[in-house]
């Protein structure tokens, strides 16, 4: 009896028709950009597509590699901002500063976080963000400074269209 009951019981589930699911993909919100004029405007998480530039970047930047740096910077309108009030306006004037600068310094980042966001600007454009953590070594005059740095870098179509550079001079003692 008992065996009939369960029988009917696996065969009253079985015999039921499937029931679609509808599940709506809603973005994971994580926070909000500020406009000029105070408007909160929701940030998202972001694909991983916009981490994987960045890293590429972080990696050219490690390797000296200047002709990868130079085709990951947006070729219109590439800007940047250095730590201590530098500009860079195009890609140019960025690669024409590291060449120098790798020279002296021989800087090596090491990536401590990345984090992808996106949201939509007032006029409806895109904007997809990368902000990343670093420990930096210089060489500086043979001697080695450790800095921190932390940059916030806009990617527009798979390239470095802006970033900026924060940064502060490690303490000796954690």
């Amino acid at each position: 009896m008992k065996k009939s009951i369960f029988i009917l019981i696996v065969m009253a589930f079985a015999c039921e028709p499937a029931k679609k699911v509808e599940t709506e993909i809603v973005p994971n919100e994580i926070g909000y950009q500020i406009s000029e004029d105070g408007t909160k405007i929701a940030l998202y998480s972001d694909s991983k597509s916009t981490i994987q530039v960045w890293e590429n970047y972080i990696k050219a930047h490690n390797e000296k590699n200047i002709e990868t740096i130079k085709s990951l910077n947006a070729e219109i309108d590439f800007k940047a901002y250095g730590p201590k009030g530098e500009v860079f306006d195009g890609s140019d004037a960025h690669v024409e500063f590291l060449t120098q600068w790798f020279v002296e310094n021989t800087p090596k980042w090491k990536t401590n976080y990345i984090i992808a966001n996106e949201y939509t600007d007032k006029d409806g454009k895109l904007q997809q963000w990368v902000t990343s953590g670093h420990d930096l070594t210089l060489n500086v005059e043979g001697n080695e400074v450790k800095a921190m740095q932390v940059h916030d870098a806009l990617i527009v179509n798979g390239k470095v269209q802006m970033f900026y550079v924060y940064e502060r001079v490690a303490p000796t003692v954690e």
